[in-house]
């Protein structure tokens, strides 16, 4: 049975920038290219543009519908946070967070 609900830590980042407001954290790699393995395009999930992979993440009591999306430059995915979950769950960038990202079904 191919896995998919993770378990994750990572780091929160500033999209660099002159009004820098994206935050966003890294998939780290071993799970974005296990994601991109079995979930990537053509396998059956929902997807949108850019390659990007429709989940549900959960962050502390927080938890939203979004996308991930793949960075070239990483290898890996990466995660959106949005303002009014960092401002719910007390989210500030360098923070190192754990959250849980369920891969949607088409």
């Amino acid at each position: 049975m191919i896995k998919n609900n993770y378990k994750i830590k990572s780091q929160v980042w500033v999209y660099p920038g002159e009004t820098a407001n994206w935050h966003f954290v890294n998939v780290p790699k071993k799970e974005s290219d296990e994601i991109k393995k079995n979930f990537g395009p053509q396998k059956g999930v929902r997807q949108r543009g850019w390659g990007s992979v429709s989940v549900s993440v959960s962050i502390g009591k927080t938890s939203w519908k979004t996308s991930i999306f793949p960075d070239k430059r990483s290898g890996t995915y990466l995660l959106p946070l949005k303002a009014e979950v960092r401002k719910k769950e007390g989210i500030y960038d360098k923070d190192k967070i754990n959250f849980t990202i369920k891969i949607l079904p088409k």
